[in-house]
């Protein structure tokens, strides 16, 4: 089934035509990706397709029976809603029906004997019942726990950028639509929930459409690529990896034919010079026909930047932490962490969001003092630090102007001197936008421009809290090339798996209980390390809750026996058989739970059937096992 047809479409930028003609459509069940550089439009082309913006030509058709569900790069909400209030700001009856479904399910603690509360959950099951919801409810749940968003009468104005982003998301995927529009959705989420929302989009059926620097991201959930380039946007069908081996490909094409094409032209331009005849038809057709190569568009590969710091000096001591600890409330974020940086590390920092990452680089850097312990910093120690919402003062201020409050004239590590403006040319910001305005910038054009700034500070230490938030992906790889021969000290935080392969060695890991532990390797390295021990802390869990029910009924059966008796040959055989069978079944059981847990799209029906029918062969088992049990 088609859910979005586009047709012609075009949308006038700051200067020229951001694109024109972009005509695609997407089916039921196709996950496509936007990619192209910072300033493309990528932003504005989901903005118009959400209907957000108008388009200066063309047309937008979305199925009627499909609705869409948009994320913006930067959510917007009220400050003094809740949670709940956010999240459930829809005109769905369904949606408003689980609402107030989950609402009751707070409240039927509190009912106070009165019966009213009971009464309305009643009815309301009931309605869902004939509306059949429960499959829709048990999704909804699922995707709010997950998220952790447990309080949903936390005011949106005291949350943190991550808890903010994970609102949004839940707001987008609980909606009963069909076509997803998500603009870098995996911006300030914590690995654990990027991993979750990439099995989400994978497994679903809803139709998506999404803008993401993250590479591993696009990989897994994606199998068509939108390139937006030049104005024009091309489709690349498969997965991130496949888009790259097809873009060097046709690079090369493209070289090679217009290679041909200046040889055949040599002998053309020479033919024209010596003005030949034009009143034949042959003629005016090889003048005509060699006009239109002369004229063609030719190929030109994307203008490319490198950053560079001239750099400066480290001295013997770098860093010093001795014992330094932060608690918000009574709450630990940290505590007795003590740490001697040298020359040259490169360190990443990985933690769920609120764990502490930021105020631990803000401690570093002395923008916050530790409550115990102290910071030691060498002498020749110059933070260069990138926090991960830079603000601008003036946005009205024109870029050029903006990097001139820096300097009038940076000099690079051959010697070379340029003005700001020169400068700037080679970071890619060339013609017209120096004299834009700092706010008609997109959001990773400013990002970058504050990085150029940040960087002709010469910094020998290099404090970066999430920099690749709303970063094309060729500014990631020169990032990332910048990075791994940066000679001086890198502490990084980011949740771009890929990116953070690359850059970092070693990881500081924020735990829950306040302490910071390390690991020496890469992030997916860690990820891995991480998933094996959590699954055998699960094994080791169960196999232990199975030991103690096993001791218990032991223990209770033998308080209680009278006279037993031995078990016969044929007892003994069905009692080693059962322990093997209800260990089987419990698994079944755990495997139904996570099924209806997990948010995928399941016939909640007959799974919650079979569940039903496992529990009470289980019970059957189990009162069978005991009795068995208590037998000598």
């Amino acid at each position: 089934m088609n859910i979005l047809s586009i047709k012609n479409l075009a949308k006038i930028g700051r200067e020229e035509a951001l694109f024109t003609g972009v005509t695609f459509g997407l089916d039921e069940g196709d996950k496509a990706a936007l990619i192209g550089r910072n300033g493309t439009g990528k932003s504005t082309l989901l903005s118009t397709i959400a209907g957000l913006l108008t388009p200066d030509d063309g047309n937008i058709v979305i199925n009627k029976d499909a609705g869409v569900s948009f994320l913006p790069q930067t959510p917007i909400f009220n400050k003094e809603d809740t949670i709940r209030d956010h999240i459930f700001k829809s005109a769905s009856q369904k949606l408003n029906l689980i609402r107030e479904y989950l609402d009751l399910c707070e409240k039927l603690g509190s009912d106070n004997g009165n019966g009213a509360i009971q009464k309305r959950f009643e009815e309301l099951s009931l309605q869902m019942e004939k509306m059949d919801l429960w499959n829709y409810e048990a999704q909804v749940s699922s995707i709010l726990s997950v998220l952790g968003l447990n309080d949903m009468n936390a005011k949106m104005g005291s949350l943190s950028g991550g808890m903010v982003k994970k609102v949004a998301l839940a707001q987008v995927l609980v909606e009963d639509t069909k076509l997803l529009l998500l603009d870098e959705p995996t911006n300030h989420l914590d690995i654990t929930t990027i991993t979750w929302l990439q099995n989400y989009l994978h497994d679903t059926n809803r139709t998506l459409l999404m803008v993401t620097h993250d590479r591993y991201f696009l990989d897994a959930v994606c199998n068509n690529m939108f390139e937006l380039s030049r104005h024009k946007i091309k489709l690349y069908q498969g997965n991130y990896s496949t888009y790259l081996e097809k873009k060097e490909v046709e690079a090369e094409i493209e070289e090679n034919t217009d290679r041909r094409i200046e040889s055949v032209l040599r002998f053309e331009r020479d033919w024209l010079r010596r003005g030949p005849c034009a009143r034949g038809t042959k003629a005016k057709a090889r003048i005509k026909r060699d006009m239109q190569l002369i004229n063609r568009e030719k190929f030109k590969e994307d203008s490319g930047f490198t950053f560079e710091v001239q750099g400066r000096r480290l001295g013997g001591k770098v860093l010093e932490l001795h014992g330094i600890s932060k608690a918000y409330s009574g709450n630990q974020v940290f505590s007795n962490f003590s740490y001697t940086f040298t020359k040259g590390q490169k360190i990443g920092i990985f933690g769920d969001n609120g764990s502490g990452k930021s105020t631990f680089l803000n401690i570093i850097t002395g923008n916050l003092q530790p409550d115990t312990g102290k910071v030691v910093i060498g002498e020749n120690t110059f933070f260069g630090y990138y926090n991960q919402n830079p603000t601008f003062k003036d946005l009205n201020m024109p870029v050029l102007e903006y990097i001139k409050e820096a300097a009038e004239y940076v000099k690079k590590n051959d010697g070379k001197t340029l003005s700001a403006g020169q400068f700037l040319n080679e970071f890619g910001f060339e013609g017209k936008i120096l004299m834009s305005p700092l706010g008609s910038l997109s959001g990773g054009e400013r990002k970058r421009l504050f990085l150029i700034r940040l960087l002709m500070t010469n910094p020998n230490f290099l404090v970066l809290d999430e920099p690749t938030n709303d970063f094309d992906i060729f500014t990631m790889n020169v990032l990332e090339q910048f990075l791994m021969q940066y000679q001086g000290c890198l502490l990084i935080v980011s949740h771009d798996r890929y990116f953070m392969d690359k850059v970092a060695d070693t990881l500081f890991i924020m735990e829950e209980n306040g302490n910071i532990s390390g690991f020496v390797g890469k992030c997916s390295e860690y990820i891995e390390y991480r998933n094996d021990k959590q699954r055998e802390e699960l094994l080791n869990s169960r196999e232990s809750k199975r030991e103690e029910n096993k001791t218990a009924k032991n223990l209770e059966a033998s308080e209680n026996k009278e006279v037993k008796r031995k078990k016969t040959f044929k007892e003994k055989k069905e009692f080693e058989e059962l322990e093997e069978k209800i260990m089987e079944l419990e698994e079944k059981k755990s495997a139904l739970e996570g099924q209806m847990s997990s948010g995928e799209k399941i016939d909640f029906e007959a799974v919650n059937r079979d569940y039903t029918e496992l529990t009470e062969t289980l019970n059957e088992k189990y009162s069978r096992w005991e009795y068995l049990a208590s037998l000598d």
